[in-house]
């Protein structure tokens, strides 16, 4: 099999590529920059076939997948800096790329009649109430510009393709590029108190192991959406932050002992300081993917653990 990934210079892309390579597949990574422009960590994404590509020029897209000759598409390109979305300047980039950009390669999947896989978000519901949200929910209420430009690319796939997978994922962390947890361990060096909002709920994906399903399922005819987020439970930020400092004490850093840093637990109102409105009920129920026999993700706490082993603090 072989496999176009769009975004391979970010955190998912990265680690898909990874683990085409683990499973002995051909993969093709893209991204907008003339080389790849990841983390130069040596792994299989370093060495593996790259073509610059830019999703949101129709011709160049359509030319290059028909060119790399593929069996299916893992679009992980996307415009993600929620905040800077809602800036008025960069509202049109932010539609061009995760609107036009997936319009452009769903219709050559359909033209071509191969899968395509969509990443899409929990930002695309309100985040009322508390009941997790299915996968196959239709209350669509984005609060912020980005939730509405990849529920528009959710459509544009759906409405496009035959052979669609559309997998939201939540709180997305990995090697390759910024996240929440770098950014606490950075935090956490130079300051002895932060506040982390608490009535936020969630759960954190690794893209590692993400990676690993979304390949599960690109091997699959199971088409339709997905939930996709590490187990362990829903948590808020403020316990997420806990957990981080936590582990990473035990790891051998005092500096994140409670004696040493102090974790405030405050509200969103209480936070304020952001520009995008976020929901505070990001649950999303993942029991789909038992019932077509996919392996669910390990536990956060698993994976956070993984994860600071692989951060160099």
């Amino acid at each position: 099999m072989r496999i176009f990934v769009t975004g391979v210079g970010g955190q998912l892309g990265h680690d898909v590529m990874n683990e085409l390579a683990k499973r002995g597949y051909e993969g093709v990574g893209s991204d907008i920059a003339p080389s790849y422009s990841g983390i130069a960590d040596g792994t299989a994404v370093t060495t593996m076939p790259y073509v610059q590509m830019d999703i949101t020029d129709k011709a160049s897209v359509e030319k290059v997948i028909k060119e790399a000759n593929v069996d299916a598409v893992i679009h992980c390109a996307a415009w993600t800096a929620v905040d800077a979305a809602e800036d008025e300047e960069n509202q049109p980039k932010v539609r061009l790329v995760n609107v036009t950009g997936t319009q452009n390669i769903a219709d050559v999947c359909k033209e071509l009649d191969i899968k395509m896989l969509y990443l899409s978000t929990d930002y695309v519901f309100d985040g009322q109430g508390t009941t997790p949200w299915e996968p196959d929910c239709k209350d669509y209420k984005p609060l912020n510009v980005y939730g509405q430009t990849k529920l528009d690319g959710e459509l544009a796939v759906s409405g496009t393709v035959d052979k669609f997978f559309i997998v939201r994922i939540a709180w997305v962390f990995g090697k390759n590029g910024k996240n929440f947890i770098k950014t606490m361990i950075s935090l956490g060096k130079t300051h002895d108190t932060l506040s982390v909002v608490n009535d936020q709920i969630g759960t954190p994906t690794y893209t590692y192991d993400l990676a690993r399903l979304l390949v599960d399922m690109i091997e699959t005819e199971k088409y339709g959406y997905y939930h996709a987020t590490n187990e362990g439970g829903y948590i808020s930020w403020y316990d997420f932050t806990k957990e981080i400092f936590r582990q990473a004490a035990a790891m051998g850093h005092p500096e994140y002992l409670p004696e040493n840093m102090t974790v405030n637990s405050v509200t969103t109102a209480e936070y304020g300081a952001s520009k995008a409105a976020r929901p505070f009920n990001s649950r999303l129920d993942k029991s789909k993917l038992t019932a077509n026999g996919f392996t669910p993700l390990p536990t956060w706490q698993d994976a956070l653990g993984r994860y600071l082993k692989e951060l160099d603090f």
